[in-house]
């Protein structure tokens, strides 16, 4: 389940369903990312074809999954509660 949103054009996607402030075209494959996240029990969930699904170095631990062009969501995940905190679109390349 989705906790915590870093990114106020993701929390607004989500919750309003209003993309036009997202850093990318492609709300459609966005929202599906975020109704994937919302389903995970795990973070390998995401692990799907055409997601590049993969961990970022840092702590705390951080992953990612391709959004559009560069942009990626990313976020962290709780295990005691098996939920994803501070979900994010960037650019971090």
């Amino acid at each position: 389940m989705i906790a915590s949103f870093k990114s106020k054009a993701l929390r607004r996607l989500w919750e309003q369903g209003d993309g036009s402030k997202l850093p990318v075209s492609n709300t459609a494959r966005v929202e599906r990312i975020l109704a994937r996240l919302e389903a995970a029990t795990v973070p390998e969930d995401m692990n799907l074809p055409g997601y590049r699904f993969h961990g970022l170095h840092g702590k705390p631990k951080r992953y990612a999954v391709d959004a559009s062009g560069n942009y990626r969501v990313t976020f962290s995940w709780d295990d005691a509660a098996g939920d994803a905190l501070d979900v994010d679109i960037e650019d971090y390349h």
